[in-house]
């Protein structure tokens, strides 16, 4: 067996887009359970390296304008 294998490393942002159902919580709950989803989903993917978290809390899919 080798222990030397070409494995591919990706680095990926996580993006978390508010939902409008949230309303005005200080965090929204789909923001809080996308992060939960996507954090677990991940643990099994050895060839996936988190470069950042980005979050849209606060903006809707239909508002075009971002803080940046």
């Amino acid at each position: 067996m080798n222990i030397n294998q070409n494995i591919d490393i990706y680095n990926a942002d996580i993006y978390l887009r508010l939902s409008k159902e949230d309303g005005d919580k200080e965090e929204s709950d789909s923001i809080r359970n996308q992060r939960e989803f996507i954090l677990e989903f991940l643990k099994s993917k050895e060839d996936i390296n988190i470069y950042a978290v980005r979050v849209d809390d606060g903006y809707s899919g239909v508002n075009f304008a971002r803080v940046r």
